[in-house]
């Protein structure tokens, strides 16, 4: 099997032969050879003209006057040239700006000939009409190098597709962004990646060719098209190709043993335009969704400047991202919470690029402890609070439900109670999917505290709520770190069941969400990420094995205690409502009393949903 992934950009340079030094010294006189060529267009321009105005007696007019009026274009065409850039390099060789400028400057030389041929010179050097038909053969023929010059430039750019090193490439899409990427690769000697054909679902482009590159079928010939051209490689030169068409893709091209790379989101490209160094391999954010998360930076900015900010849970996936989106809103103070001191080093070598442990707004604490909770809220009174600490394993949790009381029940209580007791302006509790109709430890234990942040919403003068979401990509011990584990370590990779589904996000657009989610919820709400599709994770599985060039086994465990084939993200009591922003939607959450709370034990929790 080959190697899989992105397509590199450099290469080691071929050495320069015999004939690319020629052609090198032709490039470094291109301005005197293309007047030389004009200049030869100019004198067969006039010949023919003259052989066509006598029908083809070549003595019927003097070979002399002939040349000179060739000479007399020659030399108006020179000055003109000159003037219009066409000899000093101001035009793309071959370009249509060049043809034009080219159209332009012989218009303009015929005109002045014919006028001087015919109310200055005297006798006329050749008759006007001669004058007027030579202007147009020139064109043809200056037209006409220049376009066999750049079909030669042209060729010699295209790389070897039969050299041992060069890489044979599919491109999927035949649109603009597909031109881009084969001229990219086309207009390369030294690239090792030659598209060999493309593939595009529009049936309106089966007989289209760029540059050479015809479309050879549809997604479906894949493999076919593949195994025909001798392919290694397909590009998705799609930037707004979704997850599903992704991963009929990749699936299609894991089958044909074809690696598969992607250009990025249009939102992604600086200036819309794509090449081969945009390429990048597909990653399971591709495969398993991409949301254009659109900000409000103003919304946001209103309750982030300027304010003492405190991040729980700071050195985890969630609350590290937190506080580096955070920092980048300029809060007065932002505060870092976590029991892991190590984590702590982490996000402040993230943000700050530096990690001495030393400054304030680091602080150790575990939200378990009523007092010392109470004393971080005493020192940093802070303003708005992101409540991300939490035990967020669910078959850990099975086993030691108490561990989950009083991490995520009665820490969020200590952080409620302290947020109302120092006046708190924003309390945002970050919940979990599997809060909805809970089943596990896990799932109760936030729901819960959903309800302890409703309670709150409803008597205090802050904005309390929760935000909720599924699965995070790239998180610490997230499914995917999972695998990429076991099959770095060689197999197996387990999966708990075949049809096991789950909602995915990237970290970054997550945070990004939960942050937005401060600014537009409403008391006691939950607000609800949208997570798109649910994916089944033994399709992932059996992707990441197949990029793995040895073989892997998948092992299926079956579903663990607590554990759900599919998660949701709404309970069915709960009616969602749609917010201001358009991947976030909303829910009430009834309110758990003091009383309630203090009569529930870890035994009592499957009732309490």
């Amino acid at each position: 099997m080959h190697e899989r992934g992105a397509l590199p950009i450099h290469s080691r340079p071929r050495p320069l032969t015999a004939s690319a030094r020629r052609w090198r010294f032709l490039a470094s006189h291109r301005g005197p050879l293309q007047l030389a060529i004009d200049a030869l267009a100019w004198v067969v321009a006039f010949e023919i003209a003259t052989a066509m105005r006598f029908e083809f007696d070549l003595g019927a007019w003097p070979q002399s006057r002939v040349l000179a009026m060739a000479g007399t274009a020659v030399v108006v065409q020179m000055v003109i040239g000159h003037l219009r850039g066409l000899y000093n390099g101001r035009w793309q060789f071959g370009s249509f700006e060049e043809v034009a400028i080219v159209g332009q400057v012989v218009l303009a030389t015929t005109l002045v000939g014919a006028v001087v041929n015919r109310l200055i010179l005297q006798p006329r050097l050749v008759p006007v009409s001669v004058t007027l038909v030579a202007g147009g053969v020139a064109l043809i023929g200056m037209v006409t190098a220049r376009y066999v010059w750049r079909l030669v430039i042209d060729r010699r750019r295209r790389p070897d597709a039969d050299h041992h090193e060069s890489v044979r490439v599919l491109v999927f899409g035949a649109g603009n962004a597909g031109s881009q990427v084969i001229d990219s690769m086309l207009n390369d000697r030294e690239s090792r990646y030659v598209p060999v054909g493309l593939l595009d679902d529009d049936t309106a482009k089966a007989r289209l060719r760029i540059r050479g590159v015809r479309v050879m079928g549809d997604r479906e010939a894949l493999a076919t098209v593949a195994a025909e051209v001798s392919a290694h490689h397909v590009v998705v030169a799609v930037p707004s190709a979704g997850p599903a068409l992704l991963r009929e893709l990749s699936k299609r091209a894991i089958d044909a043993d074809v690696a598969v790379s992607v250009l990025p989101p249009v939102s992604e490209l600086l200036d819309g335009r794509v090449g081969v160094a945009d390429i990048r391999p597909l990653s399971e954010a591709d495969l398993l969704g991409r949301h254009v998360v659109e900000t409000d930076v103003m919304q946001i900015a209103g309750y982030i400047k300027g304010k003492r900010v405190l991040v729980t849970g700071a050195g985890g996936s969630i609350g590290s991202e937190l506080c580096r989106q955070l920092h980048r809103y300029a809060p007065d103070e932002l505060v870092m919470l976590d029991r892991d001191e190590s984590a702590l080093h982490a996000v402040q070598l993230s943000i700050e690029g530096r990690a001495l442990l030393d400054t304030p707004n680091l602080v150790v604490a575990n939200i378990r402890e009523r007092d010392r909770v109470c004393e971080v809220f005493e020192i940093h009174r802070p303003q708005v609070v992101f409540h991300a600490a939490a035990l967020k394993h669910l078959p850990l949790l099975e086993m030691h439900p108490d561990e989950g009381m009083k991490t995520n029940v009665w820490g969020t209580k200590h952080m409620l109670d302290a947020a109302v007791e120092f006046g708190v302006e924003h309390f945002v509790n970050v919940s979990t999917d599997k809060a909805a109709d809970p089943s596990s430890v896990l799932g109760h234990t936030k729901r819960i505290a959903e309800r302890l942040t409703a309670a709150v919403g409803a008597t205090a003068d802050g904005k309390y709520l929760s935000v909720r979401f599924g699965n995070v990509l790239g998180s610490r011990g997230s499914v995917l770190e999972t695998f990429q584990r076991q099959i770095a370590d060689g197999g197996p990779v387990t999966v708990t069941s075949r049809e096991v589904t789950r909602f995915f996000m990237t970290v970054q657009e997550a945070v990004q969400l939960v942050i937005q989610a401060g600014a537009i919820g409403g008391d006691g709400q939950a607000l609800v990420l949208d997570m798109g599709e649910p994916v089944r994770i033994a399709d992932v599985a059996r992707r990441l094995v197949a990029e793995s060039p040895r073989h892997i086994e998948i092992v299926y465990t079956g579903l663990r205690p607590g554990e759900k084939s599919d998660e949701v993200l709404f309970g069915t009591a709960e009616k969602p409502q749609r917010s201001s922003h358009p991947l976030i939607m909303s829910v009430e959450v009834p309110a758990l009393s003091d009383g309630e709370l203090a009569r529930l034990t870890v035994e009592e929790l499957g009732s309490h949903g």
